[in-house]
Order: structure tokens, then C-alpha cells, then sequence
């Protein structure tokens, strides 16, 4: 096929599908570090010209990455759902476009498509669209999961409450987790990035958020993110895993450099779902993501970085995740250089991960030496939550002092959920209102009421 258009009596040829793919994408600091974004605003536009053009058919046949040398690659085309994909097939990109935005696109349309669409299919669409059009399109996709609560229902947020301490001090560990869980926060998971790969301290930590959770009966999930091989050793020493977590990317190359491949996902998702510890549901994988990460490991191979994170999406939806999170901002400006990158490349992730079927969150955030502060993540806060995003980040203060990053509060999901009329999980709601933490109307009870407070001293990690 050839990639051609004539504007304003100007010819605009393109190599092949892939470098239409990365001189359309919206200006990023990534592509242009990769040498690949468009060299004018014009360039830009005929580039979108043509993908509108470009038959939804066409990504089935020219794959960006070779078939041969790549397993994500393979993963794709092998897994197509050809006859998910037949009332569509017939479409251009810009069609398709369209017809996302039409009345025709019911949220029950959009979850009997998903398993008929690639990532590249999505990712191209995504370029033509306005952000409201991302927003709009998103907020028409239901992905719900469960494992002992229920996340992602219509009208509903959750938050990962994110405990994370400089020293993986267990104290400190689990006064950010009590902090968290007065304010609501917790629903989606209690999750914690430690700093330490000792299996001696990342099992004591599992132990510590294990006990709050059973202690309490609190409906809700923990992991610590560390390695997946590390949790698998974890789980042999029978210590109280619930979910697995990875960082993966959307090549062979990349995730290799993570120490990664499909065979030892799956080896980990057998192992989590043998353990059935899950109470109403078994999606037990947790996974995260990011633009940039394929080019920051030198394994783009000339693909633009949001197609690439897209594809990622395909090895997550093969093990049928509980969260998958794209940690927007956390790469640094050298990907997403400013507030604008970092707010566009989030309503992408969301929408396309939405559109494949995938039970998106986002870390709202960004590094202190981007171009970027606390208004633009507010920003993306009101649109994500107005997308209808499964869930964001809880952190106390919206500063990680393990990680160096700024994100989103506690306060934050409160605000959220009051201005837009966003419930928690509602298993999670339940206990909350059970323990006088929140009343009735999901507000905020008074700290004295609560009984949570009253207990917590008794918890191991507060003992002297």
C-alpha cells in the first residue's frame, strides 16, 4: 500500500504504516529523542490524513514489528478475533473514528468488539481524535473485575492506596495505611513498591498488610510490587500473596530487559490463581505500564511510543488482570516533556486500554524537574475521572518520599467522588460504613465514630 496525500499542492509520502503511525501522533519529547515525530505541524497533519485513510485491515497484514522477531508481535495476530472484528472490518481508521463517536458505539457494541481489535488499530484511532473524543469514548467501555471486591462498575472509582516508605520501615508502612484507609482509600488495592529485595523484608511486608486485611475483614486486596520471580518465591514459601505484579512493555526487547517473557506470566498466573485466595472473584494479575518504556530499554525499533505501550496491553489482557496502570508521568520529560504530553498521553492510555477490553487506571503524575505541577494533574484528575478511569493513586500528601514522584491524594479521590457522584467498590463501601468510617452517603464520618482507629493499635507493627 502507498502512503501518499497531496495538501495544498504539496506531496506528503511516508516509508510505510509505521512511520505514518509516528509522524501523526501528537508532539511528544519521546519521539523526537527516538528521531521519529513529525517535522512540522503539516507533516503532522497529512500524516493523519493518510492513517484516516488507511484501512483497519491494513494491521493485520503490515505489522509494525516483524512477526518473526517478535513474540508481542505474535501474540497479536495470533490471538485476532476475526469475527469480533467483522462489524468493522470494513472501515478506514478515520471511519472507525466515527464511528466510535456515534450512538451506534453502546458500551455492550464496544465489549463484543475488543477481542476483534489489535493494539496498533486502537493506537492509530486514538491519534485522531480530540481529547474530549478520547473522554467520550472511554466513558462508553465497562471493564469490571473482581477478586474480593468489585472494581470497575459504572459510577464507581477506586484507589490504590499506595503506602510506600524510604526504608520499608513497618511502622511507618502501616501508619500510611491506616491514614489511607480513614480518608476511604483502598479499594482497588493496598499496594506498596518497596525498596529492598530481600526476601526476608518483602515477606514481612506481605505479612504486615496481610494481618490489617484479615484482621479487619476488610474487603480489599494487597500486593507488593516487587519482581514477579520474587513473588513467585514468595508464594512457594507460603507467604499470604494475593496479586502478582510486573512492569511490562510492549516488545520482546523490552520486557526482556525487565527479566519478563509470556511463558513466565502465565508460570505466575497459575501459581496466584492456585492459591484461591480471592473472595468474589479471581483476577489475580496486576500489572503496570508507561510511554517510553520500549525506547528508554533501546527496543522501539522506530515505533512511536504510544503504539508501543498499547501493545503492552496485549500481553496484559492475556492473563485477564485485576488493575493494569499506566503510570503516566513517572518516566520523565525526556518522554512527556510538559503538562500538555502528560495530560494527552493519559486520556490515550485510558481510552485504548478501555477500548481493548482492560481494566485501565492511572498514576496521575509527573517528576519535579518536568514542566509540570499539581494544576495540570488536576486537570487530568476531572478528565480521567469523567472518562470513567477504574481507579487512581492514593499517596499521603500526593508525595511519594520513597519514589521522588508527586500523584494524586487521598484528598484528591475525595474530590473526585464528591464532584462527580463516584462511589468506592461497593463490597469496600459496605465495610467502610460497617466500621463508622464513612456514613450512609459515602461522606466522611467524624474520626471519633470510627472503629478502626480505636483497633489499630493492636497490630503487630504497632507493638513496641
Amino acid at each position: 500500500m502507498r502512503y501518499r496525500t497531496t495538501i495544498a499542492g504539496q506531496v506528503f509520502a511516508f516509508d510505510d504504516l509505521k512511520q505514518v503511525m509516528a509522524v501523526a501522533s501528537p508532539a511528544r519529547s519521546g519521539d523526537y529523542l527516538a528521531e521519529i515525530g513529525a517535522a512540522t505541524a503539516q507533516q503532522r497533519m497529512a500524516a493523519r490524513h493518510v492513517l484516516a485513510e488507511t484501512p483497519l485491515k491494513q494491521f493485520l497484514t503490515e505489522a509494525l514489528i516483524p512477526y518473526e522477531s517478535d513474540n508481542i508481535t505474535r501474540l497479536i495476530i495470533d490471538t485476532h478475533d476475526a469475527e469480533a472484528f467483522a462489524p468493522v472490518s470494513h472501515l478506514t481508521v478515520g471511519d472507525f473514528r466515527n464511528w466510535l463517536l456515534s450512538e451506534q458505539a453502546t458500551t455492550q457494541a464496544l465489549t463484543a468488539l475488543a477481542p476483534g481489535l489489535t493494539p496498533e488499530m486502537v493506537a492509530a484511532v486514538s491519534k485522531l481524535m480530540r481529547n474530549q473524543d478520547l473522554v467520550s469514548v472511554a466513558r462508553k467501555c465497562s471493564v469490571v473485575t473482581r477478586f474480593r471486591d468489585t472494581i470497575g462498575l459504572p459510577g464507581h472509582l477506586a484507589v490504590r492506596l499506595q503506602p510506600n516508605h524510604p526504608t520499608d520501615d513497618l511502622r511507618g508502612v502501616a501508619a500510611s495505611t491506616l491514614d489511607g484507609l480513614l480518608y476511604g482509600a483502598g479499594d482497588a488495592v493496598i499496594g506498596l513498591n518497596p525498596v529492598s529485595d530481600s526476601m526476608q523484608v518483602l515477606g514481612r511486608l506481605l505479612h504486615m498488610l496481610d494481618e490489617v486485611i484479615q484482621r479487619f475483614e476488610i474487603p480489599t486486596q494487597s500486593c507488593v510490587l516487587t519482581h514477579v520471580t520474587n513473588t513467585l518465591k514468595l508464594a512457594e514459601a507460603g507467604a499470604p500473596v494475593d496479586l502478582v505484579f510486573q512492569s511490562i512493555a510492549g516488545t520482546e526487547k523490552a520486557n526482556l530487559s525487565f527479566g519478563v517473557t509470556p511463558e513466565l506470566l502465565a508460570e505466575a498466573h497459575a501459581a496466584a490463581l492456585a492459591l484461591n485466595r480471592g473472595t468474589v472473584g479471581n483476577n489475580v494479575m496486576y500489572f503496570e505500564t508507561g510511554q517510553g518504556s520500549a525506547l528508554s530499554a533501546n527496543a522501539n525499533f522506530g515505533v512511536d511510543q504510544q503504539t508501543c505501550e498499547v501493545r503492552a496491553y496485549a500481553l496484559a489482557q492475556r492473563y485477564k488482570p485485576l488493575l493494569i496502570n499506566t503510570v503516566v508521568g513517572f518516566i520523565g520529560p525526556e518522554y512527556l516533556f510538559d503538562g500538555k504530553q502528560i495530560i494527552r498521553a493519559g486520556l490515550e492510555d485510558h481510552c485504548c486500554g478501555k477500548l481493548l477490553g482492560l481494566p485501565i487506571g492511572c498514576d496521575i503524575c509527573y517528576t519535579n524537574h518536568a514542566e509540570a505541577d499539581q494544576d495540570d494533574m488536576d486537570n487530568l484528575l476531572v478528565l480521567l475521572g469523567t472518562a470513567g478511569i477504574n481507579f487512581i493513586m492514593g499517596i499521603p500528601g500526593a508525595d511519594d518520599v520513597m519514589l521522588n514522584y508527586q500523584s494524586t491524594s487521598f484528598h484528591d479521590a475525595l474530590f473526585l467522588r464528591q464532584t462527580l457522584g463516584l462511589k468506592r467498590a461497593p463490597e469496600f463501601e459496605a465495610w467502610l460504613q460497617r466500621m463508622q468510617i464513612t456514613d450512609a452517603a459515602g461522606q466522611l464520618a467524624p474520626p471519633s465514630a470510627n472503629r478502626l482507629l480505636a483497633d489499630m493499635s493492636g497490630l503487630a507493627a504497632f507493638a513496641p
